[in-house]
């Protein structure tokens, strides 16, 4: 079953967070954490993977927290999940040239199975933050 991680469902749920209030506050990892029942050791760990992914931008001090680096509509969920979990392949033999797959000289479906990889690859890197949280009307809790 093709399913994305946990670490993804909570890494969207925190950037769609923090774009509804983007622009007019920043957002603490306890707040998001509460908001959404999400474990606040794990929930800093992904929230960290997502500024050194340059998603979202750290502010320390007692009112600081996070905001986004960018506008929700310059962001898009392959992004996200690339600076959660790293890389997007679906596919063994996708990774890398001559991938990890040993029944590449026997395979027959590896070619229609990549154009299907690439399809959901070209929607994950066209659809935006943007409009997750607003033609999915994905609304705070």
């Amino acid at each position: 079953m093709l399913k994305l991680t946990k670490k993804i469902d909570y890494g969207l749920m925190a950037i769609a967070y923090i774009a509804w209030n983007y622009e007019e506050r920043v957002v603490n990892t306890k707040e998001i954490a509460e908001a959404h029942s999400i474990p606040v050791e794990l929930l800093a760990k992904i929230l960290q993977r997502m500024v050194k992914g340059g998603l979202i931008t750290s502010l320390s001090g007692p009112k600081g927290g996070y905001t986004l680096s960018a506008d929700p509509s310059r962001i898009t969920v392959a992004q996200i999940i690339e600076a959660v979990e790293g890389n997007l392949y679906m596919l063994n033999c996708s990774e890398e040239p001559g991938g990890r797959c040993y029944q590449i000289d026997r395979c027959h479906i590896r070619t229609p199975m990549q154009r299907l990889e690439h399809r959901i690859l070209d929607m994950l890197h066209s659809t935006t933050l943007e409009e997750l949280i607003e033609k999915f009307e994905l609304r705070p809790v």
